[in-house]
């Protein structure tokens, strides 16, 4: 019998439960079926009863109180697990510095930085003076004793946020001067943003206001005009570069390039010689970028006509161009140069020459040398080339770790900035002088109560089901662990888009660490993690790769002593959410318990409609079902959503956000709603709804914490973990 929405989430409100076993558990929210067949043009057709709770306009009464209800739902169910929510959450917030501050980086004449204030959730955007004896170690000793004079505010967030359920606000452009700031905010997180001018002589906020556009701008030098990106109001897609010039009507602003193809992304930027800005646009496969005279952007020049398979991206410096590339079979990339005036891919010669054991991540050139970020045998890295053509790497300390380029504004420097941290490591900012080989260490991340020294990480190599391929994982524990098959342990992993997972400090992982279990971060296939193969193994018809590397990876783990069998735990969010319904599908006696947050799971249905945000740019991530039957029944294959049956699932925590702009928050309703009509199993399924935010979640330093403790929580007592 289906009962109305809005009495279950009245009566569940009103329930108390101190227990998640079977017996105790309120009874969950049900909602109606309403027939609906999705047809793709090639003739095949589905059935999706659900398809109803989709509203772009996040305003229908009954999908709104079906997500009240499982909200209503959640409270009363977790109830009983508040007292080990809060104890984790005041554990997280412990071992954050409140009143932290970023390492000050020099620009043009100025110190920039950002800081919190004790107490407070959003920072302060500054900036100070360069002069005698300032610099960023100065800057860091005044922020630590509370002296703020002379600090010049570029954006209090705290104040701009009163008042709002959501807040997000950046800088995001300074004119050549100093003088004048282009920042944007978010009331929502849909990202759809709205620019404002601020002069930072005066501190006054200048009249002009552009809205539906994307967290970009550029100066032109005349210190008058900017540059910035117009998102479509429907699609979100970046589709339009405009020429803002202040005091006039936005709505008459001058449209500089129109981007017709709806696979590309678009952005802005500003050379390392401040000698161009450029529009570069970039689908899964191919990129483009156009330049022109940053003194006279009137007209743009195509640096390379794009090419479908061949990517690129640009930098000027010094008299030509720099630029990163496949081209030419350079599959882990490599780094050419061109003239300033070149027009054609016929003019690169290389300068970083392709290896396929290399994978070239990007690059920073300065005066006197030149920093390549590498990628080998799953480790990041760092290579220096200097004038004389010598070469050496940047020392790395541990042997899994995470190491890249960090903010280095100013190129006639002789001191290189980079970041390292491992599983262990909190976060440290380095710099390393190149004339002199002296090191200093600028930062590290503060964990109050932290102690490096109780806790082990290791490297090991999981055999895939293929039976040529390892797939490298990264796991942490106390050092009291013992590998006899009896801890519990939470898997994480990312697997999509080639974005790679790379071992880096969690201070929320502390506390699963300190209750006995393990942490393991899976480097699966559809990440860069093992080169530019690696993502195209994990990719389009490969995609399965990364579910079943998952899956291998538990199972290695479970059979050599690192967890329980019905002690594990498996994380992901956004494509690592359709990686743990494609799990929960394949595998589910492998799980306890799936944290599966902004889930990905109806991916049929959303890529064969193009008006959904984001769907056409990735077509050559996923296929695309509406041209190819082949790869409709593919994805149709793997599909969460599609793929749920009757079975035992694991107990599930299913987090969205009504306003995300990248997975819809219909996808995890409809999957939850699905779930569980075909679940057989007595574990709880939890969905939580946050009515006020998007992809990234609540707004704000400590609220996303407050959510992960409720999350954690429901994984620690799943797992039996006291």
């Amino acid at each position: 019998m289906k009962m109305n929405p809005f009495a279950v989430a009245l009566a569940l409100a009103m329930t108390v439960t101190t227990t998640t076993h079977a017996a105790d558990l309120p009874m969950p929210p049900d909602v109606a079926k309403k027939p609906h067949t999705v047809k793709a043009p090639h003739g095949a057709e589905r059935q999706d009863e659900y398809y109803w709770l989709r509203d772009d306009k996040r305003e229908n009464p009954e999908m709104l109180a079906y997500l009240n209800a499982e909200n209503a739902y959640a409270d009363a169910l977790l109830k009983g697990l508040k007292p080990v929510e809060d104890t984790l959450y005041q554990e997280i917030v412990a071992r954050i510095k409140q009143d932290d501050a970023s390492v000050p980086y020099r620009d043009k004449g100025w110190w920039y930085y950002s800081r919190f204030a004790t107490g407070q959730d959003y920072p302060i955007h500054a900036r100070r003076k360069d002069g005698a004896g300032v610099d960023a170690q100065t800057i860091q000793a005044a922020n630590a004793r509370g002296d703020f004079a002379g600090e010049v505010v570029l954006l209090d967030v705290n104040k701009l946020a009163e008042g709002h359920d959501y807040y997000a606000a950046y800088p995001v452009s300074i004119s050549q001067d100093g003088r004048l700031m282009v920042w944007a905010f978010d009331t929502n997180g849909r990202r759809q943003y709205t620019l404002r001018v601020s002069n930072l002589d005066t501190g006054e906020l200048l009249p002009d206001v552009i809205t539906g556009t994307s967290a970009d701008a550029e100066w032109v030098d005349d210190g008058r005009s900017f540059l910035y990106v117009e998102n479509d109001p429907e699609t979100l897609l970046t589709k339009r570069v405009k020429r803002h010039v202040l005091g006039t009507d936005s709505a008459r602003d001058t449209l500089v390039y129109e981007e017709k193809d709806d696979s590309f992304y678009m952005g802005l930027g500003r050379t390392r010689d401040d000698k161009y800005l450029t529009i570069g646009v970039s689908s899964t496969v191919s990129d483009e970028t156009r330049y022109a005279p940053a003194n006279d952007p009137s007209h743009f020049t195509v640096l390379a006509a794009r090419e479908r398979d061949v990517e690129y991206s640009a930098d000027h410096f010094n008299g030509r161009w720099l630029i990163r590339t496949n081209a030419d079979g350079a599959q882990n990339f490599k780094i050419v140069t061109a003239a300033s005036n070149s027009r054609s891919r016929a003019d690169w010669k290389d300068l970083v020459a392709h290896e396929p054991a290399v994978f070239v991540e990007g690059f920073e050139v300065f005066n006197d040398f030149m920093a390549v970020a590498e990628r080998s045998e799953g480790l990041e890295r760092i290579r220096v080339l200097k004038g004389d053509g010598s070469s050496e790497y940047v020392k790395a300390d541990e042997s899994a770790y995470s190491m890249g380029l960090s903010v280095n504004s100013e190129a006639d420097s002789d001191w290189l900035r980079y970041s390292y941290t491992s599983l262990t490591t909190p976060a440290i900012t380095y710099e390393v002088n190149l004339k002199t080989g002296e090191r200093r260490q600028l930062k590290q991340q503060p964990v109050p109560g932290y102690d490096a020294s109780r806790y082990t990480t290791e490297r090991v190599w999981v055999p895939a089901r293929d039976g040529k391929t390892r797939i490298p994982v990264s796991l942490v524990y106390r050092n009291d662990f013992k590998r006899d098959g009896s801890a519990a342990m939470l898997q994480y992993a990312y697997g999509s888009y080639g974005s790679s997972m790379d071992p880096g400090f969690s201070s929320t992982t502390v506390s699963l660490l300190d209750r006995g279990m393990v942490y393991a971060l899976a480097h699966i296939r559809g990440g860069q993690e093992m080169g530019r193969q690696w993502y195209e193994d994990g990719k389009m018809f490969n995609k399965k790769n990364t579910f079943t590397d998952f899956i291998d990876v538990t199972r290695y783990l479970v059979a050599n002593g690192y967890a329980s069998k019905d002690r594990v735990a498996a994380y992901g969010g956004s494509a690592g959410g359709l990686l743990m319904g494609a799990v929960s599908n394949m595998a589910p006696q492998d799980y306890r318990v799936i944290l599966s947050q902004v889930p990905f799971v109806d991916v049929v249905t959303t890529m064969l409609d193009a008006s959904i945000p984001l769907t056409t740019n990735e077509y050559d991530e996923w296929g695309n079902p509406e041209k190819s039957r082949e790869s409709y029944d593919y994805m149709l294959s793997y599909s969460p959503y599609d793929n749920l049956e009757k079975k035992a699932y694991p107990a599930m925590f299913v987090g969205t956000g009504l306003w995300d702009s990248q997975v819809q928050y219909w996808e995890p309703a409809k999957y939850v709603a699905r779930l569980r009509d075909v679940n057989t199993s007595s574990h709880p399924v939890v969905f939580r709804t946050n009515m006020e935010a998007g992809h990234g979640g609540k707004s704000g330093r400590f609220r996303r914490y407050r959510e992960q403790a409720e999350m954690y929580a429901f994984m620690l007592d799943q797992l039996g973990v006291k």
